[in-house]
């Protein structure tokens, strides 16, 4: 019997607390649905390395079977750490990140870029704004009906007192229905790419470290294809990962194929930054290597990523060699079905994990058959150009420029 093709895929999450989980749920799912629409199978399979958190799946298309095992890179704990507990603490994150991108113009480099995202970007700033003032309304009407009620001191005291009392009871409601408004957590999201201004930190180098160790040892293994996946900020430390591991000499001679899939990235939010220098390196580096094979995909219809933006090129980091990447649409609007579309519409935060789900009418990018079809992503790609309207007038620092 033919041996089944082998691919091994680390997935790296952008900025997202929750353990990794429901990435593999989320995949069983939209995978047995993506299976059913393009007439594939995929099922469950066993692990043959059991290294950190994932899952396994046997595939048959057409004739070929495959055998794909999956990684997640986890950096949960250093997002659960970089957020503030305090609502406090969340207004400090506010004012520290407007500052930090207002005062580098960035932000004004952003808005030059892709309006869609900065306004995404915003949207945790008007609301938390909005939901302050809001509080401050109505700790100032609860204590103005107090002093009213009662005259002279007693008055005053307890319309303070009530004040207080309701301005802090509207904020924790507030903070309690983050989890449908998602305003704390966007906020806690732009606060840590800016909280350094660019620079990655200590806690971050070191599992980016880790990370290139991880790829390294896969890359001794047995497999046809080693395919790193980067999604939302994801992306960028995925490029910072391999940049790392290309520099170092470390890529075996006669191991598998190396390839990377960036999706939905949000590079310029940090590679804009004044001390973002080392990504801007990185990725001048990793575009300058003909391995690995790289493919970025976005969409117009993910207001949350700058879509066809190309990254290297955007962050004036273009190498006189290029070799990656492939930028394409994975365009929402031609391969999600009428009923999806409005299912989807105004629910920006699901969209932008669009990528990793399943699509009514499949173009080009099909993310089950990539991770776990018959073809290299480079095989995959082979002859496809550039989107038309992909971006790639230089908007960032030039390398070498702080």
């Amino acid at each position: 019997m033919t041996r089944p093709f082998r691919r091994r895929i680390l997935y790296l999450p952008g900025y997202d607390p929750i353990p990794p989980r429901r990435y593999r749920e989320l995949y069983r799912r939209e995978g047995a649905d993506q299976a059913r629409i393009c007439g594939y199978r995929l099922e469950p399979a066993d692990r043959g390395d059991a290294n950190g958190f994932g899952w396994a799946v046997a595939g048959q298309f057409d004739t070929r079977r495959t055998h794909a095992e999956f990684e997640v890179l986890v950096w949960s704990d250093i997002v659960q750490a970089s957020m503030g507990q305090s609502i406090a603490s969340t207004y400090l994150q506010l004012l520290r990140t407007a500052w930090t991108y207002l005062r580098s113009g960035a932000l004004f480099r952003l808005m030059r870029l892709r309006r869609g995202p900065v306004l995404a970007a915003l949207y945790p700033v008007v609301v938390l704004l909005g939901q302050l003032l809001i509080a401050l309304t109505c700790g100032l009407a609860a204590g103005l009906a107090a002093a009213w009620t009662l005259p002279g001191w007693t008055g005053l005291a307890l319309g303070m007192a009530l004040a207080a009392l309701a301005f802090c009871a509207v904020m924790v409601m507030w903070k309690r229905a983050d989890g449908r408004i998602f305003a704390h957590y966007l906020m806690h999201d732009y606060a840590f790419a800016a909280r350094d201004q660019g620079a990655y930190p200590p806690a971050l180098e070191r599992r980016i470290a880790h990370f290139s160790d991880r790829v390294a040892q896969v890359l001794q293994g047995d497999w046809d294809e080693v395919l790193v996946i980067g999604h939302s900020s994801g992306a960028y430390l995925a490029v910072s990962v391999l940049a790392d591991l290309i520099r170092a000499g470390r890529l075996p001679a006669h191991g598998p194929v190396l390839s990377l899939l960036t999706l939905g990235h949000v590079v310029p939010m940090a590679s804009f930054l004044p001390r973002a220098d080392r990504l801007r390196r990185d990725l001048h580096d990793l575009s300058a290597s003909p391995a690995p094979a790289w493919v970025d995909v976005t969409a117009p219809g993910d207001a949350c990523c700058f879509a066809l933006c190309d990254p290297v090129a955007v962050s004036g980091a273009e190498p006189e060699t290029r070799h990656g990447p492939l930028v394409i649409s994975a365009a929402f609007s031609e391969s999600l079905g009428p009923e999806r579309q409005k299912l989807l519409k105004w629910r920006w935060f699901r969209l932008h994990f669009q990528y990793l789900c399943a699509f009514d009418r499949v173009r080009d990018y099909d993310y089950f058959a990539i991770t776990a079809g018959p073809m290299t992503l480079a095989q995959r790609f082979a002859g496809r150009r550039h989107s038309p309207a992909r971006i790639a007038h230089p908007f960032g620092r030039p390398v070498g420029r702080a």
